[in-house]
């Protein structure tokens, strides 16, 4: 298994100490923001060195555009009517110069504060994409990400894609870049979608990867392990990451 939390490497080494805890094995793993045409492209990492120093460099950027992309969105809400008293979430940031801020956590605190019933509402009314309190963000692009990822010793694989429709080309292109994996298996992928994207991961010869998506919300993913590789692909991808490593 792996926790993949968005631009942190944050909770690896408590992951992987609970995880031997049960017996079970955990890997590093993360969900790293790019920017593709003006919209959010997720990279996923597996099986890297968390202390690697040039991701670590990395990750600082993110997490500080974050934070500044969320006290723009909360200047928004506050316009719409919608105040939102984002200080405890930044004090949160400053304690834990790990912890990786965004939407999600905005999205409840308006829960909190009563404007919507759930994130879900948030996001489809307020916070996603074209929503009027929407702020783009900038980051690295695909490509980037997955130089950085193997720079740091680990394997790339392209999150949800179904989700952020993303055509065949440009995984094929993105393929030609280096990237080694396709999260076929994903809460938003129905079965005719996650059968499309094994047999482009075949045909490209990409590995597998797959995934819940739980954001600690239940509006947002199922729960852990509720998504799972076959045992075949997850062996696929476990050699994989060694060999990586050991290069």
């Amino acid at each position: 298994m792996a926790v993949t939390d968005h631009d942190t490497t944050g909770a690896i080494s408590a992951v992987q100490r609970m995880a031997r805890e049960r017996n079970i094995d955990a890997v590093p793993g993360i969900e790293i923001t790019s920017m593709e045409a003006g919209r959010d492209l997720h990279v996923l990492g597996y099986f890297f060195d968390p202390a690697d120093a040039a991701l670590g460099t990395f990750l600082g950027i993110q997490r500080r555009a974050r934070v500044a992309r969320i006290e723009t969105i909360s200047q928004r809400l506050a316009a719409l009517g919608m105040p939102v008293d984002i200080g405890p979430l930044l004090d949160s940031a400053d304690r834990d110069s790990a912890r990786s801020l965004g939407r999600p956590q905005l999205a409840r605190a308006m829960v909190d504060a009563g404007y919507v019933v759930d994130t879900s509402e948030a996001f489809d009314r307020f916070l996603g994409h074209g929503g009027p309190a929407f702020v783009a963000r900038s980051g690295p692009t695909p490509e980037e990400t997955i130089a950085i990822i193997h720079a740091a010793g680990g394997l790339a694989s392209l999150a949800h894609p179904g989700a952020d429709d993303v055509t065949p080309a440009r995984i094929s292109a993105l393929a030609a870049s280096g990237l080694d994996a396709i999260e076929v298996f994903h809460t938003d992928h129905d079965a005719a979608m996650t059968e499309r994207y094994a047999a482009l991961a075949g045909e490209l010869k990409l590995l597998m990867t797959g995934g819940s998506d739980f954001h600690g919300d239940p509006s947002h993913g199922l729960s852990p392990g509720s998504i799972t590789l076959p045992a075949e692909e997850w062996d696929r991808l476990w050699a994989a990451g060694q060999r990586r490593a050991g290069e």
